[in-house]
Parts: C-alpha cells; structure tokens; sequence
C-alpha cells in the first residue's frame, strides 16, 4: 500500500514525523461518506464491525492520520451523506478529505484488474497508482480537467442557465478540457459553444478539486471579445449580462464560481457579493457548476 502523496493547507505529509494524535477515519459507502447526524465526516474511531483492513491512507492532519475505508454497512448512528450535501455542512479542508475519500475508494473499486492483461492489480508501494504483476502495467487515478470562466464586460458578469437549472438559476460558463487542447483553448471552445461570443486576455485566477467523481475545476478571467450573445439550446438555455447590483445566486462560500465573483468584484471596487440569508441551504438542491 503506497504512503499518501497529497497536500491541502493543513493534510500534511511529513514521514519523517512521530504521530502524537489518534487516527481519523473516513467511511466510503456507494460514493457517499458516513457521517453522525448533522455532523463530520471525519470519525475518531471505526464502529463496531468494521476493520482496518483495506484502508487507503489519505494523509495527515493535525498530527493525525486519516484514512479512507470502503464498506457495504452502515453501522448505528451512522448515514450516507453525497458529496453534494456535504458541501453545505462542514468546512472547505473538511469537504476537500471526504471528496479525496470518495475518489481514492472510488479508484480503488475500479481498478482491481489491469485493463490490458486482466490480471489482479495490486496498490505500488513508492506512489499512489496501481500495478500489474504480471505486464507492469501501471495505472493512475484518474483526474479530469474542466474550465470555469468567468467573463467580463467592464462591470458586468456573463452568465448562462444550463436546461438542468431551474428558472433564475444561472451559472459561470464551465466544461471538460478535451483531447489535444490547452486550458486557454478549452476556454475559448466553451464560450464560443455554450454564449456565442469570444475572449480575449485569459488570467488564471486558482483551481478547486471537483470529486463528482474526478475532476479538477480550473478558473479563469476573460475579457469580452465580441459577438452577440445567444445560448446554443444544448448546454445552454439562456445567455445574460449581469452588473454586481443584481446578481444571480452563487452556489456558495467555498465554490470556485464565488471565488472568481468575489475577486470581479473587488477589482470593480464593487462591494463584496452579500448572499441573501439562508442561500446555501436554498442552494443545496441546486446544480452546482459543471
């Protein structure tokens, strides 16, 4: 089983380091994690039933190693809580651990046999991957790209209302990095095909992990270009320019959409985006982007 190779602020991996904590414990159950009533996701101790056997060391925090476990029961004082729901409950380093969970059992599950000779794989022992004994095949986790967007017109931000979105609930422009394109190209694609218009000077503004079940959502600022704006009736049902006195809803504090908003505004010298109150609950039915 490989030693855990991720980073976020506070999971740290320091091999060199003596451990004083007590090991934290994620619970994996059909792409979703255990959790106690209204509570983290992050358990003290394994319930009742439950072994070591098969974890997936996913780093450490605070002195403490955690790990992921996957499991067919759901022990007492225990439910299945979608990443989704989670993201309105617990902290963003929280949210992070149990989407790395999710995504590591996920590939884990996935992955038991190699996919040239069909013969077990088993975890390599110097990276997170698995290997073929018998080809030498090696496979990692998978990761998928996206973009997210957001594009400005002086003070305006564009926006669009995918089909799956109910009435008055839009979002910034987002799509999968395809094969053969760069970040800026997949941009550039996405605007084109989803608003009708085009962009010019791309900045990278930061990225966020997207474990629905894989991806990795990376953030732009573009400049309006040109064209008129029109939705393409596929991805898109709806195309709108929206000044920051009269913002849709955003789906939420620790969102990328939020963080390329909250910056928008602050180079327009705008005041900062106040959601109204309760929105993350009223959000937490919504489609978050992409």
């Amino acid at each position: 089983m490989p030693s855990p190779s991720f980073s976020l602020n506070l999971l740290e991996i320091d091999h060199s380091r003596t451990l004083s904590g007590s090991p934290k414990w994620v619970l994996v159950t059909g792409g979703e994690v255990l959790c106690p009533e209204g509570g983290s996701p992050l358990l003290s101790a394994l319930p009742t039933g439950i072994g070591p056997a098969g974890a997936i060391p996913l780093g450490t925090l605070n002195g403490n190693t955690i790990s992921a476990l996957s499991t067919q029961m759901t022990p007492d004082g225990l439910s299945p809580v979608s990443l989704r729901d989670l993201y309105f409950r617990v902290d963003e380093e929280t949210l992070a651990i149990g989407g790395r969970a999710v995504q590591l059992v996920h590939f884990d599950e996935t992955s038991r046999f190699c996919g040239a000779c069909g013969e077990p794989a088993y975890w390599k022992e110097d990276e997170l991957a698995k290997v073929c004994p018998r080809c030498g095949g090696i496979v990692y986790p998978r990761l998928s790209p996206a973009v997210i967007v957001l594009v400005r017109q002086g003070r305006e931000i564009l926006f669009v209302r995918p089909p799956r979105s109910p009435p008055g609930r839009y979002s910034l422009i987002a799509g999968f990095v395809e094969p053969g394109e760069t970040l800026e190209h997949a941009v550039m694609r996405e605007v084109a095909e989803e608003a009708g218009v085009s962009v010019r000077n791309l900045r990278y503004i930061g990225s966020q992990p997207w474990p629905f079940p894989h991806s990795l959502m990376i953030g732009f600022f573009a400049e309006y270009a040109g064209g008129g704006i029109r939705p393409d009736g596929v991805e898109t049902v709806d195309v709108r320019w929206f000044s920051p006195e009269n913002l849709p809803y955003l789906p939420g504090r620790m969102s990328i959409t939020d963080i390329l908003v909250e910056q928008h505004l602050r180079d327009d010298g705008s005041a900062e985006y106040a959601a109204e109150p309760g929105a993350d609950e009223k959000n937490s039915g919504a489609t978050l982007p992409i």
